[in-house]
């Protein structure tokens, strides 16, 4: 329990930062999980999911949401298994 003021602010400010990053990453799973069914599926929107999908982990990356290195692993997995189908 936060007994001072400033330790209550800082308890705000998490909870708000904690709710962020867990909606920027269910957004991003979700939108892997689209992508991935695409391909899967040989269907021709997997080029426009792409797009968005790296474009949310470029954005998730430079907040620090998601560690640079891994959206770039992902990145460069999903474009392999988009151009393999």
């Amino acid at each position: 329990m936060a007994h001072s003021d400033q330790a209550r602010k800082r308890n705000r400010q998490s909870e708000a930062r904690r709710l962020h990053r867990r909606a920027v990453n269910s957004d991003l799973r979700h939108a892997i999980k689209d992508l991935r069914t695409a391909v899967a599926a040989k269907d021709g929107k997997a080029a426009d999911l792409l797009k968005t999908v790296e474009s949310k982990l470029d954005k998730a990356a430079k907040r620090n949401i998601v560690p640079v290195r891994r959206a770039n692993r992902l990145k460069s997995r999903l474009k392999k298994s988009a151009a393999a189908k």
